[in-house]
């Protein structure tokens, strides 16, 4: 088992930046996605951007592309996204997901989920 516990969310303006962090504990996985998904109110959930946990290659999807960016540190087994000029429409909360083998960015791919993270953008 992987559990995952995600961090930074917050209210925050338009035009603002939030890092959010997901530490990963429990099974070691030296392979495999990181990824961060959200779900906005009244919509479903939405992939955002994924990193290849060892060859470190990443994806975003167009919404946040050039404002939000994956990383991660092997070492602390944690994922990182960093997320400027935030938008209202931004406004959800923000999942940690890991999928544990072959690179994938579906969401019925990934083995394991954290909580969440609620980050609320005001206009």
């Amino acid at each position: 088992q992987v559990q995952l516990a995600e961090s930074g969310g917050g209210l925050v303006q338009a035009g603002d930046s939030l890092r959010l962090s997901c530490a990963a504990s429990g099974r070691t996985f030296s392979s495999g996605t990181m990824a961060w998904f959200r779900q906005a109110p009244g919509k479903e959930r939405e992939f955002v951007a994924a990193i290849a946990r060892s060859a470190g290659s990443t994806s975003t999807s167009d919404s946040v592309k050039g404002r939000f960016t994956i990383s991660k540190d092997n070492a602390k087994n944690t994922v990182y996204l960093q997320m400027n000029s935030l938008k209202p429409e931004d406004t959800a909360v923000y999942y940690c997901a890991v999928r544990v083998g072959a690179w994938s960015t579906s969401q019925g791919a990934m083995n394991y989920w954290g909580k969440g993270t609620l980050v609320t953008v005001s206009s």
